[in-house]
């Protein structure tokens, strides 16, 4: 199974031609959609009202609009295809303020990002653009359509993080070619593997870089998982293998942790101070002090740790509900549902 994702209390399969379960486990069949473009396609993401999705090749080129309510393909869609089979595919579905659902991707060029009217194709960015030398990849607008969060990378590889201002991109797109607002730098020694929004206000961003001689042999399994990092002094920005919260509002970082395992993939429970981590299995973190709330090792996945790297190791699919009380873990026989404690 190659995407989950939520639409009420129940989950969906966009890849798998829009397969449905309820709450109780009884599946449902879809419309096919992926099977007409061949095996490649294997990622999908959802429009926030769930009517849309974008089916993709994760480390390919393609991708298709699809309308869940039955109406199939909408419009095909592409990526540059410099690197392409090094890096995920960047797409991200989002609302703005004004309601309208817009697509952002990078169609023309791997270092320009687009805004788009998602249905129609509209594009909101267009004009002269003046890009900055970095591969976009796994961009997420905030919940309230204000911002977008892009965790890509440049070369040689090196993994960084940049937050542009939506409202502003759509009166000057070049705001989309600079360094956004993240005080971050590919400078620093503290490289970003992934990012997620807990809320309109606070995003966070995992780190990497002190356990980089872990091989992703289970190495990272061990006690240090609970290890309460509470009470350490505050830094300016994350270091190496840490997890951190921004404030857009505050315009500072509010914490930061080191963490004793490497974060791989994070989604952000919805308004709350905590984050799953998904590497080799899933973790709850407490994203202000870096602590271990809770983890499912019988619960497996993969242990892809950033948007670049390994083509044969692809990043897990999971979603969390919309009132952030359950994960959906794809596992090779199934499904796993886990009621998150409160």
């Amino acid at each position: 199974m190659s995407s989950l994702a939520w639409e009420g209390g129940e989950l969906i399969d966009p890849v798998g031609g829009g397969r449905r379960w309820s709450a109780d486990g009884t599946e449902r069949p879809g419309r096919a959609v992926a099977a007409a473009f061949g095996p490649g396609f294997d990622r999908a993401v959802v429009s926030p009202s769930g009517r849309y999705a974008v089916v993709h090749e994760e480390r390919g080129t393609r991708g298709v609009v699809v309308g869940l309510d039955g109406r199939g393909v909408l419009r095909e869609l592409a990526r540059a295809d410099h690197c392409a089979d090094a890096y995920d595919y960047p797409v991200a579905l989002g609302a703005l303020p004004d309601g309208r659902e817009v697509l952002v991707h990078c169609p023309e060029e791997y270092n320009v990002l687009q805004v788009e009217e998602l249905e129609s194709g509209r594009r909101l960015t267009g004009g002269a653009r003046e890009p900055v030398d970095i591969f976009h990849s796994r961009p997420a607008v905030s919940p309230d359509g204000r911002y977008l969060l892009v965790t890509g990378w440049v070369w040689h590889p090196y993994g960084v993080a940049e937050v542009y201002d939506l409202a502003a991109a759509l009166a000057d797109p070049a705001v989309l070619d600079g360094d956004g607002v993240l005080p971050a730098s590919p400078e620093a020694d503290a490289e970003v593997v992934s990012g997620c929004w807990l809320d309109a206000d606070r995003l966070a961003i995992a780190t990497t870089g002190e356990l980089d001689y872990l091989a992703d042999d289970g190495a990272d399994d061990g006690a240090d998982d609970g290890a309460d990092a509470s009470g350490r002094a505050a830094a300016p920005a994350p270091g190496a293998n840490h997890l951190g919260v921004w404030s857009m509002s505050a315009r500072r970082w509010l914490h930061h942790s080191p963490l004793g395992h490497r974060a791989g993939t994070l989604l952000g429970r919805c308004g709350s101070a905590q984050v799953v981590s998904l590497h080799g299995h899933p973790r709850l973190l407490d994203a202000a002090t870096g602590a271990l709330v809770a983890q499912w090792p019988e619960v497996t996945l993969t242990r892809r740790n950033g948007s670049y790297g390994a083509e044969h190791i692809p990043t897990p699919v999971a979603a969390l509900s919309p009132d952030g009380r359950r994960l959906a873990v794809a596992q090779d026989k199934g499904i796993a549902l886990i009621d998150l404690p409160d």
